[in-house]
């Protein structure tokens, strides 16, 4: 069992993640490596469904669109629509949860085996902190691929979106990308960047608080895993509610 660690609740791992990054400055060399791979995982590797869910999401809004309102994709609606649904609400969502189901159970399954395996206390007993060696890299490079993810979801959606449109419409680049960055605005990027910097960050550190928190048997794992997924989608919903109404509040009235 790992001294401290196991005894800390939620919101002191928090807090100690935060202030071990900016304080173990003698590990950044070797936990870049670590981030470096984490980002290879959870951002690259998961390219092939965000595209697909990206490109499902801009069809969509479209096919569904025009069944409901004739002319939906050639009236100036259509773009509004497209800008509140994808960059301020599906794309961070979606790669959220995308990531959480990939990623963040990973994550928390590696931190609880290594705990099962002795192999954190053994990091611990050469005076590295496990929480800087193996916590921080992780959040690090979930918070940098949610972000690189969101982007590449906005991007895929909006010319999936446009290629229907083309189909039905045929609907010009030109004549798209006009109509869509008169309706979008710097405040729905920022929302959209805001928003997966919370997430990335706050599934990388429930993943990680949960993976430590496996003790001696190994029918821990999956149980914490499963409170991985659990803890980190409600935790989405929060931020989510949180943000967009803050949002709303300050930007969009």
């Amino acid at each position: 069992m790992l001294p401290g660690i196991q005894n800390l609740n939620f919101f002191n791992f928090l807090v100690t993640v935060v202030s071990e990054f900016f304080t173990r400055r003698e590990l950044r060399h070797v936990t870049l490596t670590i981030t470096a791979r984490q980002i290879l995982f959870t951002g690259y590797e998961a390219l092939s469904i965000i595209t697909l869910s990206a490109v499902a999401v801009g069809a969509v809004i479209v096919l569904q669109g025009n069944s409901v309102l004739d002319n939906f994709s050639q009236s100036p609606m259509y773009y509004t629509i497209l800008v509140a649904i994808i960059p301020r609400e599906l794309s961070t969502l979606l790669t959220a949860l995308i990531v959480i189901a990939r990623s963040g159970t990973a994550i928390s399954t590696e931190i609880g085996n290594m705990n099962i395996n002795n192999e954190t206390l053994a990091i611990y007993s050469f005076g590295i902190s496990p929480i800087a060696y193996l916590a921080i890299p992780r959040v690090i490079g979930m918070v940098a691929s949610v972000v690189c993810l969101t982007i590449y979801f906005n991007v895929a959606a909006f010319a999936s979106s446009w290629f229907v449109n083309f189909l039905s419409d045929a609907v010009i680049p030109s004549h798209f990308l006009f109509e869509l960055f008169t309706a979008l605005s710097i405040t729905d990027l920022l929302m959209g960047i805001i928003k997966s910097t919370l997430f990335g960050f706050f599934i990388g550190v429930i993943a990680c608080y949960n993976g430590f928190k496996v003790q001696r048997a190994i029918t821990e794992v999956p149980q914490r895993t499963i409170k991985t997924v659990v803890n980190s989608v409600a935790s989405l919903v929060l931020l989510d509610i949180f943000v967009t109404a803050l949002f709303y509040l300050y930007f969009y009235e």
